[in-house]
């Protein structure tokens, strides 16, 4: 297969998120279909397998549930790569302008979310029911701890736990999220970061926020609206017939039916070798979140969060205006785009406001609120985040003057890729099967390919040992490079302290960019200075 040529709307009809691909590289750029479609086709294209696999088609391969995250394709025509970011020369802000002193080592990446202190401008998750979230657990929660930043549990954790005791339709015990919130607290440090507990309709239904604050001493919940992958609710799928009828009966809806014979017969016959197991789209009312977000104080949560997706701008006022009157702590809107365990496809391309577009409307919303004297939530965005420069951006272009209102991000696929990558490459190592070539850059053992072990080994003494390799490549991943690179671009930009980051500190460099953000061209950068500072 050669090169797809990706134009306007090529990727439609083949998308490696579903396996699928095209006979030809030059498809048209309105349907994505070959420009000669014939009958002995071996390839699979989009419409092809729908044709075989019909609703299976619609999500990233299901084979690979379980063992991967998606994301989405599409060219959202304005991402963080259309901005860059200025440097400095003669100011210096948050440090002595002495050149012993302002040297990018000694720049802050602390900050505090919702009041709590975080070492990064992160929040990893939310890491729900989804197998990828279970099975890499140790290394997500160690990692989180060891970093310094917040995890979420993410939603139906208690409700997918096949051990789960539930007494008058109430949640009394759960093995599955015990054992995550005892993960992270393991090494949590008791001062930087928390975890938090994710609650969706079917969680509020079987009281896992109580559970949570009451025997598990979780002192953060977060209810969830949405994400930007998906405007429907959380998604998994089940490879076993019992435990999909276990689900059903807890109240989750099942698809297809597994109680009905025919469809167990073609499950055991293997026509199809898993269902989907969908939970249920809140519609929030203003009076019942308000009512539900005391009353989660009042049961003993100290912080609560709200996480929603990218739904349209008036729902981005509407939200935010809830959280005012209800004084939540934290609101993270998730722009489209960003990933998943498991969505639709198409949804994950096609629907929603993308990250950029997001921020700048929560932005307005939030200017709006300050101008009126309401209280602002702390905002985290999220969609897409991998690395250093998108977070400088994200927090940079939320300060208007008086201290960033978008206060970090969350990350979700990224961190899983590097506790999977960190998991299969120990793994590799210990079989001998590590690939020749990176053997020779960074050895052949975890204690040296690993670049932060040697400074945890000497932090933790024999504690080291209790600590999973997958945790320690997350923490490489984010105090070792995310952290670091935060330093240098601040020390770039002349800023020693998060805070001081604001508009500033960027130039547009298409006009869409400037347009939606407000943020002058680079052209137009500082052109009322220059006449002023030349007049001497």
């Amino acid at each position: 297969m050669t090169e797809r040529v990706f134009k306007n709307s090529s990727y439609l009809n083949a998308k490696s998120t579903t396996g699928t691909v095209t006979r030809v590289k030059d498809v048209s750029p309105t349907s994505g279909m070959c420009p000669i479609c014939i009958r002995n086709c071996p390839f699979l294209c989009e419409i092809g397998l729908s044709t075989f696999r019909g609703r299976e088609a619609l999500y990233p391969e299901p084979l690979q549930f379980g063992y991967s995250t998606a994301g989405a394709l599409k060219d959202f025509r304005l991402d963080w790569s259309h901005f860059n970011i200025h440097s400095r020369l003669f100011e210096v802000y948050g440090i002595e302008a002495d050149p012993d002193k302002a040297i990018f080592e000694n720049a802050s990446t602390e900050i505090t979310i919702g009041g709590i202190p975080h070492k990064l401008p992160i929040i990893n998750g939310a890491f729900g029911s989804t197998m990828v979230a279970r099975v890499n657990w140790p290394g997500l929660a160690i990692g989180a701890a060891l970093s310094g930043i917040s995890i979420i549990i993410g939603e139906n954790v208690c409700g997918m736990d096949p051990e789960s005791v539930i007494t008058n339709g109430k949640v009394t015990y759960s093995k599955e999220l015990k054992r995550r919130v005892d993960l992270y607290r393991k090494f949590w440090d008791g001062k930087y970061g928390e975890v938090v507990v994710q609650t969706n309709v079917e969680d509020q239904r079987l009281g896992v926020d109580v559970y949570a604050i009451s025997n598990l001493e979780v002192n953060v919940i977060e209810r969830k609206w949405g994400q930007g992958a998906k405007a429907i609710g959380g998604e998994v799928r089940i490879r076993d017939l019992d435990r999909a009828i276990m689900l059903k009966k807890r109240g989750y809806i099942v698809i297809p039916d597994p109680e009905d014979p025919t469809v167990q017969e073609a499950f055991k016959a293997g026509v199809f070798k898993s269902f989907e197991r969908h939970s249920r789209v809140g519609i929030p009312r203003e009076k019942d979140f308000v009512e539900d977000i005391e009353w989660l104080r009042s049961q003993g949560a100290k912080k609560v969060f709200l996480k929603t997706g990218a739904y349209r701008p008036s729902a981005v006022a509407y939200t935010l205006r809830l959280a005012s009157e209800a004084k939540v702590d934290v609101v993270t809107f998730d722009g489209a785009g960003g990933g998943t365990g498991m969505s639709p496809v198409p949804m994950m391309d096609e629907m929603s406001i993308p990250t950029v577009y997001l921020e700048a409307w929560v932005l307005k919303c939030a200017q709006i609120l300050k101008k009126k004297g309401k209280h602002v939530p702390d905002i985290l965005m999220a969609g897409g985040f991998i690395n250093e420069t998108q977070i400088f951006k994200a927090i940079a272009l939320s300060n208007f003057g008086d201290g960033p209102i978008v206060r970090g991000v969350l990350m979700g696929r990224s961190p899983l890729t590097a506790v999977m990558k960190a998991s299969y490459f120990v793994e590799l190592a210990q079989q001998g099967k590590l690939p020749k070539s990176f053997v020779e850059k960074f050895g052949d053992t975890p204690e040296k390919f690993f670049v932060a072990a040697p400074d945890l080994k000497a932090k933790y003494g024999e504690r080291f040992k209790e600590i999973p390799w997958e945790a320690i490549g997350l923490y490489t991943y984010l105090h070792e490079r995310i952290r670091v690179g935060l330093m240098q671009l601040m020390a770039g930009a002349r800023k020693w302290r998060l805070d001081l980051l604001d508009r500033s500190d960027l130039m547009a460099l298409t006009e869409r960019a400037a347009k939606v953000t407000g943020i002058p061209l680079a052209e137009e950068a500082d052109a009322d200075q220059i006449e002023s500072i030349l007049d001497f």
